[in-house]
């Protein structure tokens, strides 16, 4: 009997160590820091604040020469990038060897309808020297709403379908909410290929509730670097067959715009004052607008995302058509130079300024101008 009770404490005593010990071992799976997915943001509190922590940090440099021919041959040891004025010591580095994931964004307004068909004619140009044979790429259009037309593929028929059936949608331009829905899709995509947006639209935005300095800081701590190829109303005028002749906003010899202070009404101030000044400090906008990320940005958006995330802007209307403009963005996505590191200072919120010089004389360098570290 004596026996029994003995084995009967003894089992007794096992389960109950059992039982204390795995309630830890299990608590210990579900807390402490996780770790987070490559390229992208993670909190942790050093000092009882939460802030935001950057892993890894992707930085695109094309590299032209005294001609404006793009560099090649270039070694790692000819970089050098600094974070906030400190040297960076680079993990990898790349030339135009990572596939691509590419979210082609397609304004597919009424504004743009007479446009479309030669968007359409331009798809297989976008597979062909861009998405090429490893790439992969999905779709999405946008006007009052957003809609993805097509989720990540690597088969290029399908891509080519996609963009040849775009829809025409209605005369809402939400293209900051289709870039911001660009960004979320890449987000998901492996760090171990480039994550780049090719939009092609209008240069303004109407509708969304999204301001664009918010879109641009998720695209550049998420390492997304966005293309632009600029559509135009006017364009889009000249090809309708049902436009004979312009419309003037105003009567003619009137001026929709008030002068500014001390400077004589012109055509050319009048067009400045409603469509943006050339004389923006594209670069300066760029900053102040993921610095300021709830301000209006009313100037150059499609120029200014491509600056903030190290892209190229192109324009459609007198100096490229739509093909032209695909193939030069396809040509530097193959030519274009990826370096990473891990900032050393990651935790230091605000604004950290990117600054990449190469060895070599006589080089000119773009790249993204920075990201931004806010706290949560």
């Amino acid at each position: 009997m004596n026996l029994k009770r003995t084995f009967a404490a003894g089992i007794a005593a096992f389960a109950a160590w059992i039982a204390f010990y795995a309630l830890p071992a299990h608590a210990q799976g579900t807390q402490g820091p996780i770790a987070p997915k490559p390229g992208t943001a993670v909190q942790r509190p050093p000092d009882g604040a939460i802030r935001v922590r950057v892993a890894l940090v992707n930085v695109p440099v094309a590299v032209t020469d005294a001609k404006g021919k793009l560099l090649l041959g270039l070694d790692k040891k000819d970089f050098h990038v600094l974070d906030n004025g400190a040297e960076q010591t680079l993990e990898s580095f790349d030339l135009g060897g990572e596939p691509l994931s590419v979210v082609l964004v397609f304004e597919a307004s009424s504004h743009v309808a007479p446009l479309i068909p030669a968007i359409q004619k331009s798809a297989i140009v976008f597979t062909q020297t861009v998405v090429g044979q490893s790439g992969e790429a999905a779709v999405v259009g946008y006007s009052d709403s957003v809609d993805q037309l097509l989720p990540f593929t690597g088969d290029n028929d399908k891509i080519e379908s996609a963009i040849a059936h775009l829809p025409i949608g209605t005369s809402g331009m939400h293209l900051y909410s289709a870039l911001s829905t660009a960004v979320r899709l890449l987000q998901d995509r492996p760090i171990t290929r480039r994550r780049v947006i090719i939009v092609v639209g209008e240069s303004q935005d109407s509708g969304s509730e999204q301001r664009l300095g918010e879109v641009l800081r998720d695209a550049q701590l998420s390492n997304v670097v966005i293309y632009s190829v600029g559509l135009s109303t006017a364009a889009a005028a000249l090809r309708s067959q049902q436009q004979s002749k312009s419309v003037q906003p105003t009567p003619p010899g009137t001026f929709g715009m008030p002068p500014v202070p001390g400077m004589p009404q012109t055509p050319s101030s009048d067009q400045q004052q409603r469509y943006g000044s050339a004389n923006v400090d594209v670069l300066a906008l760029a900053e102040w607008a993921v610095e300021h990320a709830k301000a209006i940005v009313k100037d150059r958006p499609l120029e200014v995302a491509a600056v903030a995330t190290g892209g190229l802007n192109q324009s459609t209307f007198r100096d490229h058509s739509i093909e032209d403009a695909i193939d030069k963005i396809g040509g530097e996505l193959n030519s274009q130079y990826t370096l990473s590191y891990h900032p050393t200072d990651s935790d230091i919120l605000g604004y950290h300024r990117i600054t990449v010089t190469v060895d070599r004389m006589g080089t000119k360098v773009r790249t993204r101008p920075g990201y931004y570290l806010a706290a949560n």
